[in-house]
């Protein structure tokens, strides 16, 4: 494997993925390729090669240094994280990626099932890419459960979590799983066909695109910040100069989030030793009953290094209320991010070779 910086949209996407939409000389990296504003903060555009065709993100702060993980939520992209990284710390470098079928980065050939959980392996590639022993992630909604999961299955390759508005796999009554397991793999079928079809997606407007994003986000995103989660994930349409398109995997829409059970959970919650912080939008909801993220937040909180901090805002509080959030974000990312957490390791070092 090998990354490579990009600083332009000049680069073609892999055959594996040759679907209409993912014609990357027609990309947009952020808000600012559509509106002419500059970047919120600047960044290099990275391209990681994978098996499949590869990752794309965005790369703030130095370079020098080992980054925080950024993974967004369902159907987002790495735009997700652009009005929180200007209140960063300049010197913190921060890895915003766009998950696979998601944003710019390729989507899983035609035929294979998206499954929330695979995103654990595409953490493990990228940490194989950059030889990083431990890994320190921030993730929002799908992206802050599948934190949570990786914590626990990988518990001693992780420096630090910081988890916003989704603390667990959710669970649901049994029917209603396999009900949803039923249309999931029938729609997933449907829109797999679509995409070995080559036809161009149903195309809008700036202003119409606009609102859809703010619809499909159930209004959790404010109006006048849809235009950063949007630019990732549209096109230019060939058929409609004044038009673009939806171009993300229309896949992703069915993938199966289902991971395991209550039981399985709370046992994930117990296996978790490294620094943990959640946030809680106090004006969204727990996506399932309240008793089951209760149960899971009653382990986490009597964890030495666990933190629990309430926001006022919406799911995508990080968007809309980022300074509701940056002071106890950036406060725990001085003590356990990826800085403070390989001085620990060489003060550890240093200390275990004057012994000998």
């Amino acid at each position: 494997m090998e990354a490579r910086k990009v600083h332009n949209m000049d680069f073609q996407e892999d055959s594996s993925s040759g679907t209409t939409g993912n014609d990357l000389g027609q990309r947009y990296r952020h808000a600012g390729d559509l509106t002419g504003e500059p970047p919120t903060r600047p960044f290099a555009e990275i391209s990681i090669t994978v098996p499949w065709g590869h990752i794309s993100g965005k790369w703030y702060g130095p370079q020098n240094v080992q980054p925080i993980l950024g993974l967004h939520g369902w159907q987002d992209n790495a735009g997700t994280f652009d009005l929180l990284m200007p209140l960063l710390s300049p010197d913190v470098a921060f890895l915003s990626i766009d998950l696979p079928g998601h944003g710019l980065s390729s989507r899983l050939p035609d035929g294979c099932y998206y499954n929330s959980v695979d995103n654990l392996y595409v953490i493990r590639l990228i940490m194989k890419q950059y030889k990083w022993e431990k890994v320190s992630l921030v993730g929002h909604s799908m992206s802050s459960i599948i934190c949570f999961v990786f914590a626990a299955v990988f518990p001693d390759k992780v420096d630090m979590i910081i988890g916003i508005d989704a603390l667990k796999p959710h669970q649901r009554p049994y029917p209603s799983v396999i009900r949803t397991m039923e249309t999931r793999l029938d729609e997933f079928l449907r829109e797999d066909e679509r995409n070995r079809s080559k036809n161009e997606p149903p195309s809008y407007t700036y202003d119409e695109i606009i609102e859809r994003v703010y619809l499909g986000t159930f209004h959790s995103v404010n109006k006048e910040h849809c235009k950063h989660m949007m630019a990732r994930n549209i096109q230019k349409s060939e058929k409609y100069p004044d038009k673009y398109f939806f171009c993300r995997d229309r896949r992703l829409k069915f993938y199966n989030y289902a991971i395991g059970s209550q039981e399985l959970c709370v046992e994930m919650a117990h296996r978790i030793k490294c620094p943990y912080m959640f946030i809680k939008a106090t004006q969204s909801s727990y996506f399932e009953d309240k008793k089951y993220y209760d149960e899971v937040l009653a382990v986490l909180l009597k964890k030495r290094n666990f933190e629990y901090v309430e926001a006022n805002g919406s799911h995508h509080v990080h968007m809309n209320s980022p300074e509701a959030i940056i002071e106890p974000v950036n406060s725990f990312i001085q003590r356990f991010g990826p800085a403070a957490a390989a001085a620990e390791r060489q003060k550890a070092k240093e200390a275990k070779e004057s012994k000998l």
